[in-house]
């Protein structure tokens, strides 16, 4: 049995479930500089040169979570320019600087962190080229110093007058009850590789030597069980490779006894706490 994703595997769009979508549309739209694709009644999804990044479902009857609660901490948008991504900063300086939480380098990416209407956290990130990041022992090193925003501003606005070049997923960070079924779940069953861990904190995963394609920690959370229906984190997307990649996940999952919905197309299925992921080849 294959025991790892297929290193080509990356990203799909994130699906936030929405109490007031005209509102949240806009601020993706205005604020993050995102692109409408496409708007079918209550659902809308936006993205940048045509990928979908973050579909917005209107669920009005649905309430936000409880404090402490399992769920998204955040979604990471990477841009493939530093001038992009100080496009879309620029914007969220102008129109939404409330929401603005921070900044950091991680070493091997430039990050710029905010918050949505809803609550809902955003990464907004350039990554250095491969070359330039450091491994130990399987490990990638990370580290969280000093960003300044303002001088990543001055040094890179403009330099992409459009505003359209492309950008995607480039990784989901999750609140968790606790670490070591977070391991045995995202590495032990769905396959990817751990790259990091803080401790019982936090851990990043990822396939094909990427730094993280998605995290979990319990900065928030420690101790969540299951997630109650609730505003927030609809489903996070996966795009593999091929038809035998996702072949052999259904494998792996199911060896695993793993509840999987299989329509032929795409395998959808649930962490320990109850967060939707879908598999699904890469178009």
């Amino acid at each position: 049995m294959n025991e790892k994703l297929a290193a080509a595997t990356s990203m799909g769009a994130v699906t936030l479930l929405v109490a007031d979508l005209d509102a949240m549309t806009a601020f993706y739209r205005d604020v993050v500089t995102l692109q409408v694709l496409d708007a079918d009644g209550d659902t809308v999804t936006v993205g940048r040169a045509g990928v979908p990044l973050v579909i917005l479902r209107h669920e009005p009857t649905l309430r936000h979570a409880l404090p402490g609660s399992a769920g998204l901490f955040h979604t990471a948008i990477v841009f493939e320019s530093q001038a992009a991504l100080a496009g879309a900063l620029s914007s969220v300086a102008q129109r939404a600087p409330h929401t603005f939480t921070g900044s950091a380098d991680h070493l091997v990416s430039q990050a710029f962190y905010l918050t949505d209407p809803e609550g809902n956290g955003i990464e907004l990130y350039w990554d250095r080229d491969r070359t330039e990041w450091s491994w130990t022992h399987g490990q990638i090193e990370m580290a969280t110093l000093y960003l300044d925003p303002n001088s990543f501003l001055q040094e890179h606005l403009g330099e992409d007058p459009t505003g359209a070049a492309a950008a995607q997923i480039g990784h989901v960070h999750l609140s968790v009850g606790d670490v070591d079924t977070a391991r045995e779940f995202y590495v032990n069953r769905l396959g990817f590789d751990a790259t990091a861990s803080l401790g019982e904190q936090a851990l990043f995963v990822s396939a094909g030597g990427y730094h993280h394609h998605m995290a979990m920690n319990v900065w928030n959370s420690r101790g969540a069980g299951p997630r109650m229906p609730a505003l927030g984190l609809g489903q996070v997307d996966l795009l593999l490779p091929d038809a035998d990649s996702l072949g052999a996940l259904n494998e792996r999952l199911t060896h695993f006894d793993t509840d999987v919905q299989d329509d032929g197309r795409a395998l959808t299925f649930q962490d320990p706490w109850n967060n939707t992921l879908k598999a699904a080849l890469a178009a």
